[in-house]
C-alpha cells in the first residue's frame, strides 16, 4: 500500500516514517467516499457497486435520492500530513448488511471520522457507538450539504450523546482543505487520548520501604 509504485514514497520521493490507519465512517450516503476521494494524494481505491432491486428494502435512500452506487467492501486512499506523516484512509461501508467487515478494518487504527448529515443524523448513531464501545478515538465531522439547516458542533454533540471532549467539526466533504483540517483534528485527538491511556497504564513507582 502507498505510492503508486508501490515503494510507500511520499509526494516528494521521501519514505513517509510514519504511517497512520485512518477510517471514515458514517451512515448510508453521508460522503465517506467522497471525502477519500477528495483528499487522497493517490487514485483511490473504491469497491462501489450500482445499488440492486434488491436492496431496496434495506437501503434508505431518503435524502439522498440521486444516489446510484454503495461502497461494498472499502475505499482506500492516502494522504501526507507532513513531511514523514502519512495517513492511510479506510472509508467503511456504510450500511448495516456489511458491518462484519468493520471489525477486521479497524484492527490497528489509530482512530476514525464519523461523518454526519443533520438531516439524517441518526443514521450515524451506530458508528458513534461502535468506535466509543471499543474505545477507538472519532471526531464527528459535519458534512455540510447544501440545503441542510445549519447546526453548531455544541448542539450536534448534544444531539448524539457524545462522550465529554468528542470534537465535532464542520466540513464540506468535497473539499481537500477541509477533509484535511478534519483529518489534522482528528490526529491531535487521538495523540492526546493514546498518551493519556498510555500514563494511566503505568503503574507508580512504589517508594523506598
Amino acid at each position: 500500500m502507498g505510492h503508486e509504485d508501490g515503494t510507500g514514497a511520499g509526494a516528494d520521493g521521501e519514505l513517509a516514517s510514519l504511517a497512520l490507519k485512518i477510517l471514515v465512517a458514517g451512515g448510508f450516503g453521508v460522503g465517506k467516499t467522497t471525502l477519500v476521494g477528495a483528499v487522497s494524494e493517490i487514485r483511490p481505491l473504491r469497491t462501489e457497486e450500482l445499488l440492486s432491486e434488491a436492496g431496496e428494502t434495506v437501503d434508505d435512500t431518503d435524502g439522498v435520492a440521486q444516489k446510484t452506487t454503495t461502497t461494498v467492501a472499502m475505499d482506500f486512499g492516502r494522504i501526507t500530513i507532513r513531511s514523514g506523516l502519512a495517513l492511510y484512509l479506510f472509508g467503511t461501508p456504510g450500511q448495516d448488511r456489511f458491518w462484519f467487515l468493520w471489525d477486521e478494518l479497524s484492527q490497528g487504527a489509530l482512530g476514525a471520522v464519523v461523518l454526519a448529515d443533520t438531516r439524517r443524523l441518526e443514521d450515524c448513531f451506530p458508528a458513534v457507538d461502535y468506535f466509543e464501545h471499543r474505545r477507538i478515538p472519532f471526531v464527528v465531522a459535519v458534512n455540510c450539504f447544501r440545503g441542510a439547516r445549519g447546526y453548531g458542533a455544541h448542539e450536534v454533540a448534544r444531539a448524539l450523546d457524545l462522550e465529554h471532549g468528542t470534537p465535532v467539526v464542520l466540513c464540506d466533504a468535497r473539499d481537500k482543505d477541509s477533509g484535511k483540517e478534519v483529518l489534522i483534528r482528528l490526529v491531535e485527538y487521538a495523540g492526546r487520548v493514546h498518551t493519556a491511556r498510555l500514563l494511566d497504564s503505568v503503574e507508580p513507582q512504589a517508594g523506598p520501604v
